[in-house]
């Protein structure tokens, strides 16, 4: 992690591009992209007719104390809130929800609280403030800056899979055999993990943010979501109109998208990203592609190629295949202070036949899997699942999805859909879209999820600032005017930058964003930051 001011926030993605899963890649042909496996969630539940079904939650009190993390900042303070496991049946049961604060530096000029969310899904936010709390300074002079691990995830009743979601290799066999595979994983998930995993999704956090704006005491919820953030904003807007304070939803996720149409604009996004590092690459002075970007995009594709028919082998045995290097790549582009180690990184793969620095690359991204041997034990009293981000994000998104046409299908009818879908994949990208192609299968055994989120048109919420970022990877800008536009009462700053979001690189998207939380001037029309600034 990069640690000056301007970029030391770390985001989650919105969708991973590796995954266990990818042992499945027979049963259609193709290496498997990330595979999710998920319980679905209700949907929204019922307005409340009459009284406050919630008034036990609503009226309880935080107790603040130590953090379940060991290396916090000075003043940051935990608890946990208490909600409903299922918001249809609020007796049936309860989830605690873990929270951070960090109290206002200016008490005097305080505002209230921000609630804040770094993404995911299956990102917790506790970690993610303590990581890096001096980049939202400026905001915590003003207001508590709070944070949480959504329900399933972190410190707040987390879920698993028993280790991992990789389907055993001996199952790699008939297409048949292989979706029972992966409905053998579904299974594993819902053995592993509590009775939160029904009641996991987008929905229902976004009503807890909803109890705890209500126990913090704001009146409406301020709100700053990065990149999965920014669903649980517009979704929590759609529910909660009249709840709505200043909200800033930063790497704009869709709302209308089935999983496949995400799968197919990620992989747009993130060829983009790669063409414009090599376009950048071939400015520096030893870029072992040469200073031609349309040969040097020809040779990355034919690394990728390559190293799927004969993997590069490290010193220690390591190994890296052609979807893993996609991976590192993927992931390296996410901010473009990464790029001089992603271009080191293919110097060594293509002149030393060494994959070390692709596995650097390719490594723990999250801020719970920084933690070295120590850290791990001074959290024994509240272990996390190592493999609690990945089961998570599988599980949110297929409780926000509602589409499962194919678990009814044959498995010939399943696997002769995805073979449909290879060419326009490959078209958008060879490098990017065999990993996301199978996005197709992520929900596969999983009951349909909630539709309400496709359904948000026009809530009547107060105007918010979305920004997007033209050179994301992850949330391509597009999602930035189309959710702009589903809202209904929007402001789009674009950001003509690259990387993932915009606040952490461009001065000039923050100048915007604390301007709005602070003083709650919002500028009219679409207005533009600068790459580079």
């Amino acid at each position: 992690m990069h640690r000056s001011r301007s970029h030391r926030l770390r985001l989650r993605s919105r969708s991973r591009v590796r995954s266990g899963a990818q042992a499945v890649a027979a049963a259609c042909v193709l290496v498997l992209a990330p595979l999710g496996a998920a319980p679905a969630q209700p949907g929204q539940a019922a307005a409340p007719t009459g009284g406050d079904p919630l008034e036990r939650f609503h009226g309880q009190r935080l107790r603040w104390g130590d953090c379940p993390e060991k290396r916090v900042p000075a003043g940051m303070r935990c608890a946990t809130v208490e909600v409903p496991l299922d918001y249809a049946a609020p007796a049936k049961g309860t989830v605690d929800v873990a929270l951070a604060r960090i109290p206002a530096t200016d008490r005097k000029k305080r505002i209230g609280s921000l609630l804040l969310n770094y993404g995911g899904p299956g990102g917790p936010g506790i970690a993610g403030l303590a990581a890096d709390p001096e980049l939202l300074a400026d905001l915590g002079e003003r207001y508590d800056l709070v944070a949480f691990d959504p329900r399933g995830v972190g410190h707040s009743e987390p879920v698993s899979c028993g280790g991992s979601q990789q389907v055993e290799e001996e199952a790699v066999g008939s297409a048949a055999e292989q979706l029972a595979a992966l409905r053998a994983v579904v299974r594993r998930c819902e053995l592993a993990s509590g009775p939160v995993l029904p009641y996991i999704g987008t929905v229902n956090v976004s009503r807890d943010m909803d109890v705890m704006r209500q126990v913090l005491g704001d009146e409406k919820l301020n709100f700053l979501g990065f990149s999965y953030g920014t669903r649980l904003g517009a979704v929590y807007a759609a529910q909660f109109p009249g709840k709505t304070g200043r909200m800033v939803l930063d790497g704009v996720d869709t709302l209308a998208e089935p999983l496949a149409e995400q799968a197919l604009a990620s992989a747009r996004g993130q060829q983009r990203a790669l063409d414009n590092f090599l376009a950048w690459c071939a400015h520096q002075p030893g870029c072992v592609y040469g200073t031609n970007t349309r040969t040097a995009k020809e040779k990355v594709e034919a690394l990728v190629a390559r190293l799927d028919e004969a993997p590069l082998v490290g010193h220690d045995g390591s190994y890296v295949t052609g979807q893993d290097a996609a991976g590192s790549i993927a992931a390296a582009l996410y901010s473009p202070h990464t790029w001089p180690a992603l271009a080191d990184a293919l110097k060594t793969a293509e002149r030393s036949r060494d994959p070390v620095g692709l596995l650097q690359l390719g490594g723990p991204t999250d801020p719970p899997d920084e933690q070295d041997e120590g850290d791990q034990q001074d959290q024994a009293s509240a272990p996390v699942p190592a493999d609690n981000g990945d089961a998570a994000l599988a599980a949110v998104n297929c409780a926000d999805d509602p589409d499962r046409s194919n678990d009814k299908a044959t498995p010939a009818a399943v696997a002769k859909e995805v073979m449909g879908l290879q060419e326009e994949f490959l078209r958008v990208s060879r490098i990017f879209g065999p990993l996301q192609l199978m996005t197709v299968l992520s929900c596969y055994g999983r009951p349909a999820g909630t539709d309400f989120i496709r359904k948000i048109d026009h809530p009547g919420a107060p105007p918010m600032l979305l920004v997007g970022t033209r050179g994301d990877p992850a949330t391509p800008y597009e999602w930035t005017e189309e959710t702009a536009a589903r809202l209904g009462s929007a402001v789009v700053v674009d950001h003509k930058g690259d990387g993932h979001t915009g606040y952490v690189s461009s001065a000039c998207v923050r100048g915007y964003v604390d301007h709005f939380l602070i003083d709650g001037r919002l500028p009219s029309g679409t207005r533009s930051c600068p790459a580079g600034d």
